[in-house]
């Protein structure tokens, strides 16, 4: 599995949780039109969690994308 950072715009929700509305891939700005799903993964190790989305884009693909709590940075993730 691969990652790249990438932009989003993201609705901060009354929790505080970011969810995504627009992704911007390799210079495409893509609406997310439904999340699929959602899941929140924590390492026991650091306890660094991801919250990860799955995620159908205004261009028709379902694209997998998650955001690093850590460092406050978006990623897709790219099929190996």
């Amino acid at each position: 599995m691969f990652e790249e950072k990438i932009e989003v715009i993201a609705y901060s929700g009354y929790r505080d949780e970011e969810i995504p509305r627009t992704i911007f891939l390799h210079g495409e700005r893509i609406e997310v039109m439904e999340i699929l799903s959602q899941w929140t993964e924590e390492r026991s190790d650091d306890r660094e969690r991801k919250r990860s989305y799955k995620i159908k884009g205004s261009d028709g693909v379902v694209h997998r994308i998650y955001y690093d709590e850590k460092s406050m940075e978006w990623f897709y993730i790219l099929k190996d």
